[in-house]
């Protein structure tokens, strides 16, 4: 096996890997909570912005979940990815230039 080859088995077993580690189904998207509610793009906004204490919290009690499971898919995915890659500076450290001291 030469070289290119190895590095494209690595490649397809890395993807492989990753895929097997996916969520599975959310059994109760677009079923109401016990009090009526269903969760949506604001509120995944909110969830994602409180993401990093609600972690912590969670950690201590089982009262408290990081993710809303009552909610309606992919509005309320979007809102909590968006506000989390917001929080935690998105793409804007990637492109932001050094300055160099002469």
């Amino acid at each position: 096996m030469n070289k290119r080859n190895f590095i494209i088995f690595l490649i397809l077993v890395l993807l492989i890997s990753l895929a097997a580690c996916t969520a599975g189904p959310n059994t109760t998207m677009d079923v109401a909570s016990p009090d009526g509610h269903i969760a949506g793009f604001f509120l995944g906004l909110w969830h994602g912005i409180i993401a990093p204490f609600t972690f912590v919290i969670s950690l201590f009690t089982d009262q408290v979940s990081l993710y809303e499971v009552h909610n309606n898919g992919g509005w309320y995915d979007f809102g909590f990815v968006l506000a989390a890659g917001i929080l935690f500076g998105g793409s804007s450290r990637a492109t932001r230039k050094k300055r160099t001291i002469n």
